[in-house]
C-alpha cells in the first residue's frame, strides 16, 4: 500500500477516478498503483504522469 500516495491524492481532495483522469491513465491502473499491486514494474512514463498531476517528484515511486 502506498499510503503516501493516498495522502497526497486526498490532500488535493481528489477521487481515484479524478486522479486517473488528471494523470491520463485508467482508474483501474491508478488503483493498482496506489494499492502497490504494480510495484517496481511501474513504467517511468506513468510515474511521471501521476507525479505531474499531483505535484511531487516522480522518483518517489522508486524509493524504498
Amino acid at each position: 500500500m502506498r499510503n503516501w500516495l493516498i495522502k497526497i491524492r486526498k490532500d488535493f481532495g481528489l477521487t481515484i477516478q479524478e486522479t486517473a483522469e488528471k494523470s491520463g491513465i485508467s482508474p483501474t491502473m491508478y488503483h493498482y498503483i496506489e494499492s502497490g499491486e504494480r510495484g517496481a514494474k511501474l513504467p517511468v512514463s506513468t510515474a511521471k504522469k501521476i507525479a505531474a498531476a499531483l505535484g511531487f517528484d516522480w522518483q518517489r515511486f522508486y524509493e524504498e
